[in-house]
């Protein structure tokens, strides 16, 4: 092991303490690194959607001894159902048709897989909530970095993981627009009661352009999620209000349990709405500043392939940075080994993204009479297996160094 006093940089800052941040600074402080995690939140984000773990992410967790708990919060999904506007089943699917992973893989919820990986670091790492970067000064011997509450601070490093609107990309890379590909779709998640009394259950109702999904992984609570073509103008960001109004004007006709959502949309504890995007980078680094996870190649939020890739990224780039002592030549062999894996999962992703809603009535019925068919048919296993074999050899794009 390389010795913590011949490192050429070792205090690294990271941005971001949701997936990508936290399981950077796992690998890092296991090196012997120092680490430095900032999070704008007041406190760590639990919520939040179904997240699938694939192919070389779940053999990084399982290095990171955390598969079993990993397991533990499986979302263990039974199957679900696309219905009509009255509920009425029109195709139903089980785990291996509604997950589309491969044997080994799982799904876990984004919030417990952000709550398992901060328990995992939270004795070696310094975790500061509530602050956030508003400026970075890179000198010949370290970066100078200032925040919103906290006095400045100097680091060797600085790292982005604070997802795919980064403000350390925009501050030291340059304005989002240079970087991000609209689908042209967005998305929109809530917290709801279960009233359904869902057990594992995912319901799915298609409208041509739209969707709207109900789940629950406990019997406790569920999600929704609403997917739809999106205005030119998005509303801003932190302008809640206007995105709820959006999304009930978006559905306002819709039918089954669309109006009942609606009603329940204000009270959402972890309210998520945005723009379904990429962001793709030439570089993912800059000086003494590097990215990861949807900071640096978001492939989308209904891609089903970001959580692995900031998991598989963050492996990566903390194993160059301990393989080169610290040296920022690092940098640019993390972009090297991750290449061939990104591009794989970004055009997977776009597909995924861009696929998921049939336009047309045409389309919907063609969508909704190929799964009934899939669910149905002799070779149910063939077909499937075709299916999931892009997803399979995406994920399992790269070879994982032991570092």
């Amino acid at each position: 092991m390389t010795n913590a006093q011949q490192f050429t940089n070792k205090t690294v800052l990271i941005s971001g303490a949701s997936i990508a941040g936290p399981a950077l600074a796992f690998w890092l402080d296991r090196y012997g690194f120092t680490v430095t995690i900032v999070e704008q939140a007041p406190s760590l984000r639990e919520g939040g959607y179904k997240v699938d773990i694939r192919g070389a992410a779940m053999e990084v967790i399982e290095r990171m001894g955390l598969l079993d708990e990993l397991r533990k919060a499986s979302t263990d999904m039974a199957g679900g159902a696309w219905v009509d506007a009255n509920g009425k089943p029109l195709a139903t699917l089980g785990p291996d048709l509604i997950g589309l992973r491969s044997p080994g893989d799982d799904e876990v919820l984004r919030g417990d897989l952000a709550r398992i990986l901060f328990d995992a670091t939270k004795s070696g790492v310094e975790y500061v909530f509530g602050d956030s970067i508003t400026d970075l000064v890179q000198h010949a011997d370290g970066v100078e970095v200032h925040f919103r509450n906290a006095a400045p601070r100097m680091f060797d490093l600085v790292i982005g993981a604070d997802g795919m609107h980064s403000t350390v990309r925009r501050q030291v890379f340059g304005p989002e627009e240079r970087f991000a590909r609209h689908t042209g779709m967005a998305a929109c998640v809530i917290s709801v009661p279960n009233y359904l009394d869902l057990d594992r259950w995912e319901l799915v109702h298609p409208t041509p352009g739209r969707i709207v999904q109900m789940y629950s992984t406990t019997r406790a609570a569920a999600k929704a999620q609403f997917i739809f073509p999106a205005p030119a103008q998005l509303p801003d960001r932190g302008d809640v209000p206007a995105q709820q109004r959006l999304v009930a004007d978006t559905f306002a006709d819709g039918g089954w349990e669309t109006a009942n959502l609606l009603r329940l949309m204000p009270e959402s504890p972890d309210f998520y709405f945005d723009s379904v995007s990429q962001i793709h980078l030439d570089t993912w680094s800059a000086g003494r500043v590097a990215l990861v996870g949807d900071a640096a190649y978001c492939p989308s939020p209904l891609s089903g392939q970001g959580t692995s890739m900031a998991l598989v990224g963050a492996y990566v780039l903390a194993g160059e940075l301990f393989a080169a002592a610290g040296d920022q030549r690092a940098f640019d062999r993390y972009q090297e080994k991750m290449q061939h894996y990104i591009d794989e999962n970004l055009a997977l992703g776009w597909k995924n993204a861009t696929q998921m809603v049939a336009g047309g009535k045409g389309a919907l019925r063609m969508q909704t009479f190929m799964l009934r068919m899939v669910s149905r048919l002799p070779w149910k296993g063939m077909a499937l297996r075709s299916i999931i074999e892009p997803i399979e050899q995406a994920a399992k794009a790269i070879h994982l160094e032991d570092y």
